[in-house]
């Protein structure tokens, strides 16, 4: 899990963090909603999984592929730290926050970290045979996943739908997307980030994430504009 190289101009910082942090609440977003609905939109979950097979890249924006990639993300991410979401999507917001919670025990492990960043290399080689196999990706990274974070002593709690959470493709599915959510922390914490300084500039990161997402279109969960 490294983080991106300097060999191409760099947005702002402030930016570069807030699309980080985008693929967390991304991330989160998209646990929610399988969990509840046993579905989410196909292009934003690709995008969160192939993050956690770019080890090399140039920009955030590249981990996930394009800036369009993650705006379910930044549309959340505003949402969340304008206190604006829906009572439904409490336990998302806990996700986000459990996952910066996570990350840092994950952090605090360096063998762990090398065994997960080997892995998800070997998976890389295998899932470019994949074919664009979503289930095959989420089984693969959900064994890691299993086999590592599972382990640590703070675990994430998912509900939901009792149907979707002992369906084993949206189990996969989901702890694939912890691990996408992990990443993202990590690379936002590489950036500087950290959860002080997301309390103090809450509402500087909502802004750059309402006005990066408004450059690409309408939100998908229009809100009005943070103050």
């Amino acid at each position: 899990m490294n983080e991106p190289t300097e060999r191409s101009a760099q947005p702002p910082l402030l930016d570069q963090q807030t699309i980080a942090l985008a693929g967390v609440a991304q991330a989160a977003r998209l646990v929610d909603q399988v969990s509840r609905t046993g579905s989410c939109p196909a292009e934003f979950l690709q995008a969160s999984l192939n993050s956690l097979f770019v080890f090399d890249s140039d920009s955030v924006e590249a981990v996930y592929g394009g800036l369009g990639s993650v705006k379910l993300g930044l549309d959340t991410l505003a949402m969340v730290l304008n206190n604006q979401q829906p009572p439904e999507m409490r336990d998302m917001v806990r996700y986000v926050f459990n996952l910066l919670y996570l990350e840092r025990r994950f952090a605090a492990d360096p063998a762990m970290m090398r065994v997960v960043h080997s892995r998800l290399q070997h998976t890389s080689f295998r899932a470019e045979h994949f074919a664009g196999n979503v289930n095959d990706i989420c089984h693969s990274v959900s064994g890691i996943y299993q086999d590592t974070l599972s382990t640590l002593k703070f675990r994430i709690k998912v509900n939901g739908n009792a149907q979707h959470l002992q369906n084993r493709q949206s189990a996969d599915t989901i702890r694939a997307l912890l691990l996408a959510g992990i990443r993202s922390t990590h690379l936002w914490r590489q950036l500087g980030g950290r959860r002080w300084k997301l309390l103090l500039q809450r509402r500087r990161i909502a802004r750059r994430a309402y006005d990066l997402s408004r450059q690409l279109g309408v939100a998908h969960h229009p809100t009005d504009s943070p103050e």
